[in-house]
């Protein structure tokens, strides 16, 4: 599995990559805005900063549009490509799966974008992605990556269930999909009185109850039919879901840089290594003098 960074910041950008395991980035302008104070403090303007992390990243460098409509967005895609590509040879552009903000938006212009990028040999980042079958389009429209959002799954799904949480908490759907299975176990009644009764207790989002699965369905679809469009699993926000995704196969996990920090550490680890030092003999201490 590729390891993405899921900032904007260069310093973290530049930490990760000393460290030997960053395979690309990702941004958007939510990171963008976060970094912003980072290259104003450098003296330099945004697309200087943008060629920066182009300079410093040997991989893919995912950078958004901001347009809502097709049209628009191929135009801002070429802008981008055609200012930062040919820095490092690495951009990747991010357009949104459906750019509908409300019922009367157009819900394919995102869609469009991307078959029209493909056949401009233009590399794109399917983002936004929150189910299986935007993922399938992805895929057929010609989607270089796909970006599924897990993270902001179990926010939802959370959510809707009036369960408290804080940003970086583990989600289990699985209990939730027992809990649900229990009450549907305790309606009574002879059909179709009972098919509807426990067909009204759902608890998931379509019959997906976290975001590793959302990821593990999107999997079995891609390989299923053989799309070559790389899956990177987003809005990750803890180990456990690193590592479930991993134990999956998929192609890339874009991780925030206090995740990937995590991902080194385990108190059994600490606890070691204070022992071994502890142990150190004198004649031990001489072979490197």
């Amino acid at each position: 599995m590729k390891i993405f960074i899921d900032t904007a910041d260069i310093e973290e950008i530049k930490e990760a990559k000393k460290w030997g395991i960053l395979d690309g980035v990702t941004t958007n302008p939510s990171l963008i805005k976060k970094a912003v104070e980072k290259f104003e403090e450098r003296g330099i303007s945004m697309e200087e900063y943008i060629k920066e992390i182009c300079r410093i990243v040997d991989g893919p460098v995912s950078l958004e549009v901001k347009a809502l409509d097709a049209d628009e967005m191929i135009k801002e895609a070429e802008i981008l490509y055609d200012k930062f590509n040919d820095v490092n040879n690495n951009v990747v552009i991010k357009i949104p799966i459906n750019t509908a903000m409300s019922k009367e938006d157009k819900i394919f212009e995102g869609i469009e974008a991307i078959k029209e990028l493909n056949n401009r040999d233009i590399p794109t980042n399917a983002t936004l992605v929150m189910t299986p079958t935007q993922a399938l389009l992805a895929a057929k429209a010609g989607a270089t990556y796909v970006s599924p959002f897990l993270g902001r799954i179990d926010d939802y799904i959370r959510s809707k269930l009036g369960i408290k949480f804080g940003k970086w908490d583990l989600f289990r759907g699985k209990i939730v999909k027992k809990i649900e299975e229990k009450k549907q176990e305790e309606k009574k009644g002879e059909m179709p009185l009972l098919y509807s009764e426990m067909a009204s207790v759902e608890y998931g989002d379509n019959g997906i109850y976290d975001g590793i699965e959302m990821v593990e369905s999107i999997v079995k679809i891609y390989r299923a039919y053989g799309f070559k469009t790389k899956i990177i699993a987003a809005s990750v926000r803890n180990v456990y879901q690193v590592r479930k995704v991993a134990e999956m196969g998929v192609d890339i996990a874009t991780i925030p840089f206090n995740v990937i920090k995590e991902m080194i550490c385990h108190y059994k680890t600490m606890e070691g290594m204070k022992k071994f030092t502890e142990d150190v003999v004198e004649e031990y201490k001489r072979i490197f003098e």
